[in-house]
């Protein structure tokens, strides 16, 4: 994706072959003037529709740079002008494709003088933004006002909650958290300083690159202009998930014109906690009149029976747009419903019926159990340990949202933009002796120097701190010399912060060093450092963890992190009344949510779908209760699933005389590991090359992987093995 938008360029074009598109597809493909919405049904193919769409666009004669496609994960975009450009050619790749937060960074780069921001602002993420409310809170006076003052989490939750429903902060408190009203005008100025403390130092949160996109828009004409009659074509993806904050972006950007493709499902509406809004997917026709409504419902996805009851699920929905799922993939097996006696059998149930699958040839890895809660899969881990059950569950902390990343960050954060007090403060706080009043009093005095470096290395160090200081202004020293490829930075930065890595972290930084050895895998895929810094923002990866033994395990998820994600098999535990819906949910749109939740749920299974629940349930009393199934069980017409009863099989096909077999013996395939560089071969006295210290003499080992080396011009550096890109002379 390119940093400035350029004019259009011509092309050739061979034509696409829109013939393998169904009719209703082939409809929403070549619906290319004015405004369209795509009603996409699960599993109906909305991928190959925007993907067809691209493609035909292009074919038509419309320039690659002006079709903007908004996507909800940079995956999704890249995949798509991928596959765009297997139809076409080569000129897909000139689509401005990207997250609403992608495309908002590259704009306010390029625009954001016209809000007063440089170019060269940083992204902070949710732990940064937590980290600015704990310093304002204690320069305000608030940190000791009362016990009862709202936590940095929280005072964040609301504060992104009323940018994100498009609410006054004022009445977000006022209807969300009744109990803090007296706190209200200490919130709202709260709020009022950290607004303030980012503008100062140059700094945007997820919300304000929305926040600004709009402002922009909506606040310089030539902007608007500039952006509409770029991008004459703009196709978004999952509508449904769009905040009020985004749709109105999106009739801004087309000011000039109506030529808006959305593609969403109502029925997967199911992140209205981030504040997406259900109601713009529907009122979507009356924001662009004559909209045309095309509906995908032929799914590519399940069987007709699983379909047959995900139909049902949805029927009692309030409001939606009418659709019928229908699906010529052969299958007879029905959905079912399974009431253990408690959470400890139902888990059993679960694990058995896997290993029944695994037995009739189902891959582990197409198995997925999914639960409206995290804490709702316990159990079931538990038992599946026992069982010798590979699995994987998804969620948890991003990569670089761990302690030690953001550490290691912080440095390449200030390569970037130097009124970055945040990390400043960070890498300040690693030297020994140094406190928070320490830092922050730095920080303050080197921010307002023209060159915050130097002004650091004339700062007048205590006795205590002093050598803790000169390294550090010798690593930036070395960083500021060194080329900007994030790859060699990495290496630089190591250096200094291993030894102060293992003394924070002693306890555990074995396990942590992998998330160091995953960073430097990724860094070395950028040339860049802004893009990579960008990126870690924007679109941080995941911190999962990896199958060293190379076995296939089987998922674990909550129902929100598995859309989009299919499976041959899914379970969907703890259907009990209470716990889903969830017990706070009243009748409304809070319960309507909960419907689709169920929806999303069902619709990741291709072949075999289970509903479990127990009977009995602990209230937080340690009480327990008799619970019946959910209500929206309870309502889907009986032909469309079997229920089986405890001590049963839910394959009733099967013979009584079967037996579940052993797979404890199953062998594992073992990883290659590439070989490292051993201390073996590195004894006291060796000469060494670095590609940025150049030559060195070996003068100490600390296995089991660290070594000082004297280099001819930058003098005594610890180096490790799994970073220092070492060879022998």
């Amino acid at each position: 994706m390119k940093n400035d938008f350029l004019p259009g360029h011509g092309f050739e074009s061979p034509g696409v072959d829109l013939n393998g598109l169904n009719k209703s597809q082939y409809e929403a493909v070549t619906a290319t003037d004015g405004p369209v919405l795509v009603i996409a049904g699960a599993g109906s193919g909305k991928t190959r529709t925007l993907v067809h769409r691209v493609a035909h666009l292009m074919d038509k004669g419309v320039s690659p740079e002006s079709i903007l496609l908004l996507t909800f994960t940079r995956k999704a975009s890249q995949e798509m002008l991928w596959r765009a450009g297997q139809l076409l050619n080569e000129s897909c790749s000139r689509v401005v494709g990207g997250t609403f937060h992608g495309i908002a960074n590259l704009l306010l780069r390029r625009y954001g003088s016209h809000l007063g921001y440089g170019s060269g602002f940083t992204i902070i993420d949710r732990g940064d933004a937590e980290g600015i409310i704990n310093l304002l809170k204690s320069s305000l006076g608030l940190s000791g006002k009362s016990k009862q003052f709202p936590s940095k989490r929280a005072l964040i939750n609301m504060i992104s909650g009323s940018v994100n429903k498009s609410i006054a902060l004022e009445d977000l408190v006022d209807e969300q958290f009744a109990h803090l009203n007296d706190f209200t005008d200490d919130i709202v100025r709260l709020r009022d300083s950290y607004q303030t403390f980012k503008y100062d130092h140059g700094l945007m949160d997820y919300d304000d690159l929305l926040v600004n996109w709009k402002r922009l828009l909506e606040e310089s004409v030539e902007v608007r202009e500039a952006t509409s009659r770029r991008f004459s074509h703009i196709m978004v993806d999952e509508y449904q998930d769009t905040n009020l904050i985004q749709a109105d972006i999106v009739r801004l950007a087309a000011y000039t014109h109506d030529n808006v493709m959305v593609v969403g499902d109502d029925s997967q509406s199911i992140y209205a906690f981030r504040g997406a809004d259900f109601y713009n997917i529907m009122r979507f026709p009356k924001v662009f009149p004559n909209c045309k409504i095309v509906k995908l419902e032929e799914n590519y996805r399940s069987s007709q029976p699983i379909l047959s009851l995900t139909n049902d699920i949805i029927r009692n929905a309030t409001e939606k747009y009418t659709k019928t799922l229908f699906s010529q993939i052969e299958g007879n097996i029905k959905p079912n419903i399974y009431g253990a006696r408690d959470e400890r059998e139902e888990a059993s149930f679960v694990a058995r019926q896997i290993n029944r699958l695994r037995a009739e040839g189902v891959e582990l890895e197409e198995m997925a159990v999914l639960f409206r809660s995290g804490f709702h899969s316990y159990k079931l881990e538990l038992e599946l340990n026992t069982m010798g059950i590979d699995f994987e569950k998804r969620g948890g902390l991003k990569l670089t949202e761990s302690a030690h990343m953001k550490d290691v960050l912080a440095f390449l954060r200030l390569m970037v933009n130097t009124q970055d007090n945040l990390s400043w403060n960070r890498t300040l706080l690693q030297l020994d002796k140094v406190g928070p009043k320490t830092a922050q009093k730095i920080t303050n005095t080197i921010a307002a120097a023209p060159d915050p470096f130097e002004a650091l290395a004339k700062y007048p160090a205590g006795k205590t701190w002093k050598g803790g200081l000169e390294k550090l202004n010798l690593l930036f020293s070395d960083l500021l010399a060194c080329e900007q490829k994030p790859s060699a930075l990495f290496e630089i930065v190591m250096v200094y912060y291993q030894p102060i890595f293992e003394s924070l972290y002693n306890d555990d930084y074995p396990k942590r060093q992998k998330d160091l050895e995953q960073l430097k895998a990724i860094m070395a895929g950028y040339d860049d450092l802004q893009s990579f810094i960008d990126d870690t923002a924007l679109d941080p990866p995941d911190n999962t963890t990896q199958d060293e033994s190379g076995g296939e395990k089987m998922i674990l998820s909550t129902i929100h992190s598995s859309k989009g994600l299919e499976f041959d098999a899914v379970f969907v535990i703890g259907m009990a009344d209470g716990r889903f819906p969830h017990a706070s949910a009243g009748m409304g749109e809070q319960w309507e949510e909960e419907r689709r939740l169920l929806y999303v749920a069902a619709t990741r299974a291709r072949k075999h779908l289970y509903f479990t629940y127990p009977r009995e349930l602990m209230t937080p009393d340690r009480q327990f209760k008799r619970v019946g199934m959910s209500p929206f069980l309870a309502e889907i017409t009986p032909g469309l699933y079997e229920r089986i009863e405890p001590g049963g099989t839910s394959f009733s096909r099967r013979p009584s005389s079967y037996t579940t077999p052993d797979f404890s013996g199953l062998p594992k395939a073992k990883k290659k590991k590439e070989p490292k560089l051993s201390m073996e071969n590195l004894p006291v006295g060796t000469r060494v090359q670095h590609p940025f210290f150049g030559i060195g003499v070996v003068k100490k080992t600390s296995p089991p992987r660290s070594l000082d080396v004297m280099f001819d011009r930058h003098g005594i550096k610890t180096l490790h093995l799994d970073y220092a890109k070492l060879t022998l002379m």
